[in-house]
């Protein structure tokens, strides 16, 4: 019998379903969207697949009622668990008006939520870090208990952004998360292009913050660490740089050829180790999981899925004259 490993992290065997389902759901919507985009119904996809557990496990170790999240493009794990629905993400990717990132401005990706505490992404990587250090340093300034989590990509952890955000968030000890979601490539760049030390987490030391290098394809050990993270932040001790490593199952994006600079066996080597495979695998062996309850799960799943899909293809665009909206002043 497989050792049960999230009891012993305060998990209920609830909480480990609706992690999976989660995770789940996302790659279902991702495929579905893969679909759409190939039928020519939907302009664009970033893909999620094989990071869902690096961003599930993540959010699930956070306050949803405290904490911001500020996510990078591939999160629809991180977003879903805030509270995100198929049906928005839907609307986002048939750019509709009740689209709730941007009422169909942005392409899909661009998460933002003010509800669900999901702080609005822009296309130039990175910027996300100082703004999450800035959310932080007001929670600090205005004595509240939150915590900001902020991911972004291995390529982005070499931008000015990173290493701005990373040393100010140090030096003033704000209760940051930042969590690089190492998927191996940065579009075309592979790792030994875009760093030469061996880990992204090594970079913490030079900021005087602990840096932690976790299987992404287990979402129990993120979430841990994470977990971890988000108390010391809330004890006053400052920032945690995170890296998660996986891979990106998917081309950078519907308008990428990855054939040209990577072998596929490489990527089906890599979807031996899919963590969504590898997550119902685990729940299985420890009996909290069976063929049924996974069937139904599916069953469920997919429902959702063909009614957002029905739901946002049907929904009205925006009034053309929308676009000078929220430009100017008005």
């Amino acid at each position: 019998m497989t050792e049960n490993r999230h009891q012993s992290l305060g998990l209920t065997d609830k909480d480990v379903l609706n992690m999976y389902e989660t995770m789940l759901l996302a790659r279902k919507i991702d495929e579905r969207m893969w679909l759409l985009n190939r039928s020519g119904k939907i302009p664009f996809v970033i893909s999620c697949q094989g990071q869902e557990a690096a961003q599930v496990g993540a959010a699930f170790a956070l306050d949803r009622h405290e904490d911001y999240v500020l996510p990078y493009y591939r999160d629809m794990g991180v977003v879903l668990t805030f509270g995100m629905t198929a049906k928005e993400l839907m609307l986002s990717g048939f750019a509709k008006a009740e689209d709730p990132n941007s009422a169909g401005r942005q392409m899909p990706g661009h998460f933002g939520q003010k509800k669900n505490r999901i702080v609005t992404g822009s296309s130039p990587v990175t910027t996300q870090v100082p703004h999450a250090v800035g959310i932080a340093l007001a929670g600090k300034m205005q004595k509240k208990n939150l915590v900001t989590f902020v991911t972004f990509g291995e390529g982005s952890s070499n931008q000015g952004d990173f290493h701005e955000g990373a040393n100010f968030a140090a030096v003033h000890k704000l209760p940051v998360i930042l969590m690089c979601e190492n998927n191996k490539y940065a579009i075309s760049v592979p790792y030994d292009k875009q760093v030469a030390c061996e880990k992204i987490s090594d970079r913490a030391i030079g900021y005087g913050m602990p840096g932690v290098t976790v299987d992404g394809n287990d979402p129990l050990e993120v979430y841990a660490v994470v977990k971890e993270a988000a108390d010391r932040g809330r004890r006053g001790e400052g920032p945690t740089l995170i890296e998660t490593i996986s891979y990106r199952l998917t081309p950078h994006s519907s308008d990428d050829d990855d054939s040209s600079y990577r072998e596929q066996d490489e990527v089906a080597e890599a979807k031996k180790d899919d963590p969504v495979l590898k997550f119902s695998r685990y729940l299985n062996e420890v009996g909290v999981l069976s063929e049924e309850i996974e069937k139904e799960m599916i069953d469920g799943i997919m429902d959702v899925i063909n009614e957002a899909t029905d739901y946002a293809e049907a929904a009205p665009y925006a009034n053309p004259e929308d676009a000078l909206k929220y430009v100017y002043a008005e």
